[in-house]
């Protein structure tokens, strides 16, 4: 039988009110009325739903809960986006190169690198961007200006994901994940950085001499070996590096990387996980001439014009050092 007339009357009625509601909204936000004010600080709002999510920055209220970190959010559409981090969702596609993204103002923003347009110029210096938040963001260099502050230490950055990032520091997130050996990290560009381990990607390419890099700042100080670039100069001698951590060591001696295996201290990190494949017994280096693999690096020596090629073969048990090098080692040449 057809519906009660009763029925058509509540659904045109709830039609009406809708629309009714909607337009009650768009016309406050044309005449800039806003009749919702927060007790606790004075904004005002055109929308009670509005005025109710402002309400969780004063009381703390965080109902919308991820379901695979715990993360809690005052906002269901937060919550939304927070969820592409689990599951890789990039529902926003750049029409021109495909590249994905998972909140919409980071496609609008990114769209603008395609047009070339930076309409948006810095006075003081007069770099240009594309995008007015960037200029925003870009002009605290400028004025030293940090307004996002850490409640738990006091640290003060001048862009609000530098100071999400420096949370995780705090509260030991690390919501991005590699695929291929379950290692997480607290920033999405480190998790970038990583997974050029499993694909061997190297993308940053010395013009000079060809040699590639999974890191731009690995290149940036690779090029110094070629331009005799040392910009990091010592107050107390004078004495320039190509380094920063060479400028940071050579007075004080000082050695921050330590093994939790036995104790031995390193000077740099990259010297502690060489040593740290001793404990864990990995022999990453390989001799492309016999074979062996050695958890140290093989070494290559220039004497008196002729090069060696010598890898480490001769810390056999019982060998008695140089006198041995090379010794049952196929691989020992001399050139």
């Amino acid at each position: 039988s057809d519906p009660p007339l009763k029925h058509y009357k509540r659904l045109e009625s709830r039609k009406s009110f809708n629309v009714s509601r909607n337009l009650v909204t768009c016309r406050r936000n044309h005449s800039g009325e806003k009749p919702y004010k927060c007790l606790d600080c004075g904004k005002t709002f055109c929308k009670s739903s509005d005025l109710i999510k402002h309400g969780r920055m004063h009381t703390g209220e965080r109902p919308y809960k991820c379901l695979d970190c715990g993360k809690t959010f005052t906002q269901s559409s937060h919550l939304i986006t927070h969820q592409r981090l689990h599951t890789g969702e990039r529902p926003y596609k750049c029409l021109e190169c495909g590249k994905g993204f998972n909140v919409r103002s980071n496609l609008i923003k990114h769209q603008q690198n395609h047009t070339g347009r930076k309409p948006h110029i810095c006075l003081d210096c007069g770099k240009c961007f594309n995008h007015s938040s960037y200029l925003i963001t870009h002009q605290r260099l400028h004025t030293g200006e940090r307004p996002y502050k850490c409640l738990e230490c006091g640290k003060s950055f001048n862009q609000s994901s530098s100071l999400i990032t420096h949370l995780r520091t705090h509260t030991g997130d690390k919501p991005y994940q590699c695929l291929d050996c379950g290692k997480s990290f607290n920033v999405r560009s480190q998790l970038i950085i990583h997974q050029r381990i499993h694909t061997g990607e190297r993308p940053h390419k010395c013009l000079d001499c060809g040699k590639s890099f999974s890191h731009s700042s690995h290149l940036t100080k690779h090029r110094r070996i070629h331009t005799g670039e040392r910009p990091y100069k010592c107050l107390e001698c004078g004495k320039t590096f190509n380094q920063s951590s060479h400028l940071i060591i050579i007075h004080t001696g000082e050695k921050p990387h330590t093994c939790l295996d036995c104790g031995k201290r390193f000077i740099q990190k990259s010297h502690l996980i060489t040593h740290q494949t001793i404990h864990m017994g990995e022999k990453t280096h390989k001799c492309l001439d016999c074979g062996k693999s050695f958890t140290d690096f093989s070494v290559c020596i220039l004497q008196r014009g002729v090069a060696l090629s010598l890898c480490l073969c001769w810390r056999r048990p019982g060998g008695s050092g140089s006198a041995d090098r090379g010794k049952g080692c196929p691989g020992w040449k001399k050139g």
